[in-house]
């Protein structure tokens, strides 16, 4: 775990909402039950995507289990039903919000543009991801938006929105994004489990 991106995580008081959060993903961590286990308790959040794993409820149930025992929140990227049967938050794609949907907890959102962001808060979300804030190794080679376009579209977000930073998040790159406006840290690599669990 990266403890520069950790101590970012923790610096201030514990407020409702995480300002850490795991991505989970298939490729560049399969079995994400490690690493959410190792999250510091009741300060941090789980995404889980997994899309396509035919196995992906099992996941969810554990990581729900985790969540519970951990206080931490989980929320589950574009599976209302998913969401409602493991009384999870929701995570939308772009903002875009399910036909009919009552989350049972926090509603989150991805974003790479500013009409993600505004289709984020109409739909109700309490903290969209902007993306890819740096290089990333989930899509190598990609175009990223780097610290002064982040902080450009970020500009653009409602006052009262809270935008989180993901793609090639680490303690070294998160300081580089506006801390008035970047309010949570969303990663897989950096906060994979390495030595053990924290607090």
């Amino acid at each position: 775990m990266d403890r520069k991106l950790l101590a970012w995580g923790l610096r201030g008081k514990r407020t409702a909402q995480p300002r850490l959060w795991l991505f989970t993903d298939q490729n560049r961590l399969a079995d994400p039950r490690a690493a959410a286990a190792a999250l510091p308790r009741g300060r941090a959040g789980v995404v889980l995507r997994h899309d396509g794993d035919p196995n992906r409820a099992v996941l969810g149930r554990d990581l729900a289990r985790i969540c519970r025992v951990r206080n931490l929140t989980l929320v589950v990227a574009g599976d209302a039903r998913l969401a409602a049967s493991l009384k999870a938050g929701l995570h939308l794609r772009g903002g875009l919000r399910p036909c009919a949907f009552r989350p049972h907890g926090m509603v989150t959102s991805s974003a790479h543009a500013v009409r993600d962001l505004t289709r984020a808060r109409r739909a109700g979300a309490a903290l969209a991801f902007l993306s890819p804030a740096f290089a990333t190794g989930s899509h190598p080679g990609a175009p990223h938006l780097g610290p002064l376009r982040w902080s450009a579209i970020a500009r653009h977000a409602s006052v009262h929105q809270r935008i989180g930073a993901l793609g090639g998040v680490t303690g070294n790159t998160i300081v580089r994004l506006p801390a008035w406006r970047c309010h949570a840290a969303g990663a897989i690599g950096a906060l994979a489990a390495i030595g053990g669990t924290v607090g």
